[in-house]
């Protein structure tokens, strides 16, 4: 605790000393960040089968690729990112220039969550680097491992005096959130988020919230049940057993779809973990014993659910076999309270997809949306008449990983959005400038007499939008000139 305080003003006096707004600094910390990852693969990959049980295609696809990703694109572009922008400029503001400059906003708060410690960590630092800033990282203290390695190494590999790491849980966030930062970026569930949200507001410093939330999965009776069975059962139970943000947390179908949907989940089950999950590689653990128990719990409620497969429970071990329940909109059963971040996937039946989208909209915005329908007519219907953070048509969670879109959520489901550029933006403050040249015409001064009203309205009614046309562009110029004489005449 009595080092959070000197850690944070160190990294303030970095900051303040110009270091992180050096373009060199900023690709090599970049390049230190993937060796990171690429030197640190077996201790990486050791600390995440603790603390989650990953399998190890899991490890590289989704922690560690995700990162080098992130790294190449940010590498591979931030000379044109921090290029000043140009913009237009008013007619009358001529003889002038405008552009955008992004500047860092300066120290960065990072704090990351349990379920992909690693990625969630650096990926945002990446952004927060890459656009200037200095940053203090608090890695998950849930996540045993997987943060001690990290304040282990990136000390190590990335400058000590503009980037700290904070170890510890509550206490010491709440310590952390009592400093003054120029922006902070929190991953977690909202309860925690408003509390983020509410140290910020005292300094007045933004936030980014990536936060949680129950993401509807829609299967339309025009849907292939076979692909969609498959996509779903990867995107809930294949990626850290359900304890992913972006995981569907459960389904609304219709009468005729689902029995045969119900039927082609199961068999997906066996089919992608054999008779006993358990013994299944590809199948991790929940990350400790207390939230076993959270959602063992939610199993319990037997009056308002119908275990369908699945419910095995093995608390020391941190296992729950991938489960799905049937339940209905009226049962209002603890399943569908909250997210149930957990291998536990709930389906509803109701009328049509009109009923499911209106179900949709009664609760908080998701942090996503999917859709499955072959009809293009139900894909756009749903797109158009719900919000979400992001969606996807016939598939789950795979926006995500399109480092062209920005990921973030909408309403209690979070707000702004990172990834590539977009990550670069959110940790930019964008300054317009604006650049005088020459003279000012007469009719921006006083006396404002009725020969220069009627130049202005003359002005006003100019087309402004379609000066590509050379023939406007020239008439502009003889309006320019004439302007400029008048003010000659003063």
């Amino acid at each position: 605790m009595d080092q959070i305080i000197p850690k944070v003003e160190r990294v303030r006096a970095g900051f303040q000393a110009g270091t992180t707004k050096r373009l060199d600094w900023r690709i090599k910390q970049i390049e230190a960040i993937k060796r990171l990852v690429d030197e640190n693969r077996p201790a990486l990959e050791k600390a995440l089968r603790a603390d989650l049980g990953m399998n190890e295609f899991l490890v590289h696809a989704v922690e560690l690729d995700a990162t080098l990703i992130e790294c190449k694109i940010a590498l591979a572009n931030i000379h044109e990112w921090t290029k000043p922008e140009p913009v237009a400029t008013p007619l009358l503001n001529l003889p002038a220039k405008s552009y955008i400059q992004r500047e860092p906003f300066g120290v960065a708060l990072i704090i990351a969550p349990w379920n992909y410690p690693i990625s969630l960590l650096l990926n945002p630092l990446v952004a927060a680097i890459a656009a200037g800033n200095a940053a203090v990282l608090k890695p998950s203290e849930v996540s045993v491992e997987s943060s001690k390695l990290l304040a282990q190494l990136i000390p190590r590999y990335l400058d000590p005096v503009c980037v700290a790491v904070v170890e510890g849980a509550v206490e010491e966030t709440t310590m952390l959130l009592k400093q003054k930062f120029d922006i902070i970026m929190y991953t977690g569930n909202t309860m925690v988020g408003k509390i983020v949200m509410k140290a910020a507001a005292e300094n007045l410093t933004p936030c980014l919230l990536e936060l949680g939330g129950k993401c509807p999965a829609l299967v339309d009776n025009s849907a292939d049940l076979r692909k969609t069975a498959k996509r779903l059962i990867w995107g809930k139970f294949t990626l850290n057993n359900g304890q992913t943000c972006v995981a569907p947390d459960y389904i609304l179908t219709t009468p005729a779809v689902e029995k045969p949907l119900v039927e082609e989940l199961t068999r997906t089950i066996k089919e992608f973990y054999g008779e006993n999950p358990k013994e299944s590689k590809d199948i991790s653990r929940m990350i400790n014993v207390r939230h076993t128990k959270r959602v063992a719990d939610l199993l319990n409620d037997k009056d308002k659910i119908q275990v369908v497969t699945g419910g095995q429970v093995d608390e020391k071990e941190r296992y729950i076999a991938p489960t799905i329940v049937r339940t209905t909109p009226e049962a209002n059963s603890k399943v569908m309270k909250d997210e149930i971040f957990g291998p536990v996937l709930p389906v509803l039946t109701v009328k049509d997809m009109d009923a499911a989208i209106d179900f949709v909209n009664r609760g908080d915005k998701p942090l996503a949306l999917y859709v499955f329908a072959e009809d293009a007519k139900v894909q756009e219907h749903a797109l158009k008449s719900t919000s979400s953070g992001g969606a996807c048509v016939n598939d789950v969670a795979m926006h995500v990983g399109n480092s062209n879109l920005p990921f973030g959520g909408v309403g209690a489901s979070g707000m702004g959005a990172y990834h590539g550029k977009y990550g670069f933006d959110a940790f930019s403050h964008k300054k317009s400038v604006f650049v005088k040249k020459g003279g000012d015409p007469s009719l921006r001064f006083p006396p404002y007499t009725e020969k220069k009203l009627a130049w202005l309205k003359t002005l006003r009614t100019l087309n402004l939008g379609a000066l590509r046309k050379p023939i406007l562009l020239a008439a502009v110029a003889v309006v320019l000139g004439i302007i400029y004489k008048m003010n000659q005449g003063r």
